[in-house]
């Protein structure tokens, strides 16, 4: 059973990995509950554009993802640069690179989540609560976000997963350096790529799915938990 023990160098692209898919699940998320809402609710001009650009991730190959947030957030890209100079943040070859793209490829994945639940919403409690008095913010805090909280977890436990198993777009991006932005992916890869790492690319695939798969069933109790909580009197 020697094959089953996990080295150093694995555990790191575990923690990293984890690491990455929460921060980039949680900087997402307010970008992704806004967007969900506008795309949900709003009417304007270029609504369909927006929408093609939010889901533009999920048709392109994720390479072509990775070779334009190189291009934007490289050292020497506009946004790269800024972030650079004025918060001292670095994007490329870093970790955080890693977390920019995760967050990038999984975002449609939420937005789209959240979105459905925002439809779903009956729109007559909140006239009710406007009717009321209370001003349209009042109104999403206390009537809309608790009736979408389920959509709004699936969309969060989605990405995450989405996240953990992201590849292209993140070695595009910010290579395969072990110890800063080698992931539980990039690692599987490094080890299908030299002789007798197919235990270690056992390993880390056993690994990989466990988390993926707890990711999803805590989605789902956590979103039925809070759709009987929605809907205790």
């Amino acid at each position: 059973m020697d094959w089953l023990a996990v080295s150093d160098a694995e555990w790191t692209a575990i923690m990293l990995s984890l690491r990455v898919a929460t921060v980039a699940m949680l900087c997402s998320l307010p970008f992704a509950l806004a967007v969900a809402m506008l795309l949900a609710r709003g009417r304007f001009w270029g609504k369909t554009l927006l929408n093609g650009l939010v889901h533009l991730p999920l048709i392109l190959p994720p390479v072509v993802t990775g070779f334009l947030l190189l291009l934007l957030f490289g050292r020497r890209g506009p946004l790269g640069a800024f972030f650079a100079d004025y918060f001292g943040l670095v994007f490329s070859f870093r970790w955080t690179g890693a977390a920019l793209a995760c967050a990038v490829m999984a975002f449609p994945l939420m937005v789209r989540s959240i979105r459905l639940s925002i439809e779903a919403v009956d729109r007559k409690l909140e006239d009710a609560a406007t009717t009321l008095g209370a001003s349209p913010p009042w109104v999403f805090v206390t009537v809309t976000l608790p009736l979408i909280i389920p959509g709004i977890i699936a969309g969060m436990i989605i990405a995450f997963a989405k996240a953990m198993g992201e590849f292209g777009a993140t070695i595009t991006f910010v290579s395969n350096i072990p110890g800063e932005t080698q992931t539980l992916s990039s690692a599987i890869y490094t080890f299908t790529q030299v002789p007798g790492g197919d235990a270690g690319a056992m390993r880390l695939t056993i690994i990989s799915i466990i988390i993926s798969m707890a990711a999803l069933i805590f989605s789902e109790l956590l979103a039925a938990l809070a759709a009987r909580r929605v809907a205790a009197p």
